[in-house]
């Protein structure tokens, strides 16, 4: 039972390891397995597929995250008053780097692979999250909508994918940003800083009252 739990740990650390760097649909099974230390059978094995592996990467974050991010959206709802976008996107801050704790630079790992899913139209990972982390997510878009009542869901449909999209791509380039930051403006940034430097942004964005004239 050990070497079966240390053969199916090589494969998702070997796994993660290349989708974030190459990307799911450039990381061979093949290659997987060569970095892995395995052969194909434990892959078929352990996951049955490609598909099923990728999904298994992300729910090693997704497991942790959704229910503690939930938590964190919920105390805000607990209140009379309703959260600002600011407080919303704050709860998820504490979540978020608490993934580093899981595994070596998880934060960044995570939104990289959240972030190849949907570059790379990843359809079944959409599927995955939405049927196994739905009620999460849910609690989340409602939170939202409720602090922003002057937004249309099919207009806040945009905004979130907007700001998926801008936490996937700083957080991608988060090393390069920090070092840019503390040469041309002698700035001292760690993750933490680049999430929080975001969270004014998103909120802004998600929020600005919608131009009837571009709809």
């Amino acid at each position: 039972m050990a070497n079966r739990s240390d053969t199916k740990t090589r494969i998702l650390d070997a796994a993660e390891k290349l989708f974030a760097e190459r990307g799911f649909s450039e990381t061979s099974l093949r290659l997987i397995t060569s970095k892995a230390e395995v052969n194909l059978a434990s892959v078929n094995y352990h996951f049955g597929s490609k598909k099923e592996l990728i999904r298994a990467v992300l729910a090693r974050y997704l497991d942790v995250f959704m229910p503690v991010a939930s938590a964190e959206i919920v105390k805000l709802q607990g209140g009379d008053n309703t959260a600002s976008l600011d407080d919303i996107f704050s709860a998820l801050v504490d979540p978020l780097l608490d993934l580093n704790q899981l595994r070596a630079e998880g934060t960044s790992t995570f939104l990289q692979l959240l972030g190849r899913g949907y570059i790379e139209s990843q359809g079944h990972l959409r599927w995955f999250i939405t049927t196994h982390y739905g009620e999460h997510l849910t609690q989340f878009v409602k939170a939202v909508a409720e602090s922003t009542p002057h937004i249309p869901p099919a207009e806040m449909f945009w905004r979130l994918h907007f700001t998926l999209g801008t936490v996937v791509f700083t957080m991608a380039s988060a090393d390069a940003l920090i070092e840019i930051a503390a040469a041309d403006f002698k700035e001292h940034n760690d993750i933490e800083a680049v999430i929080r430097k975001m969270i004014p942004y998103l909120s802004a964005g998600v929020s600005v009252p919608v131009n009837e004239d571009v709809i």
